[in-house]
């Protein structure tokens, strides 16, 4: 981004970290400047990737979203290449909802969400087992979820 947030751009994203289903109307309101400069904002922030995407956070414990685990995974051979094709893999599989490349320890810490473990078992044979360079997987079941948020830190205008 070209400019720098001021303090208009840091109260739009702090509002739309806690709705981004406000209509422009309302939007405009809460930080109080017009519609159209509201609008014309928004949209500078969202060109500029500053606002990736706008999406509905949906409640696991309401849709009986079943298994979700945190897994550390090893690499056998870690130059670039090898990270770069286990980590198009990863996210191409729909149970991954993260994928961090981490350092130092594992190469990658993956947030999975299945429906049970057969589909468990069925994703790491797909993504895991059948790579011949994962050395290491190390799987953390939730059995509770006391914090899950969004939100970024935002600087101080």
């Amino acid at each position: 981004m070209d400019d720098a947030l001021d303090a208009i751009d840091l109260r739009l994203l702090e509002v739309l970290q806690n709705d981004a289903a406000l209509s422009n109307q309302d939007l405009a309101a809460r930080v109080a400047v017009s519609p159209a400069t509201c609008l014309r904002r928004v949209k500078r922030l969202v060109d500029a990737g500053v606002i990736e995407r706008r999406v509905a956070l949906l409640s696991p414990d309401k849709l009986g979203a079943g298994l979700q685990a945190l897994l550390e995974i090893t690499l056998d051979r870690q130059g670039a290449e090898h990270l770069d094709a286990f980590e198009a893999r990863a996210v191409q599989e729909a149970a991954v909802q993260q994928c961090w490349r981490v350092s130092p320890g594992p190469d990658f810490v993956l947030v999975v969400q299945v429906a049970d473990m057969p589909a468990y078992h069925a994703f790491t044979q797909r993504l895991l087992t059948q790579d011949a360079n994962v050395r290491n997987i190390k799987a953390f079941f939730s059995v509770k979820r006391a914090k899950f948020d969004t939100r970024v830190g935002l600087p101080s205008p």
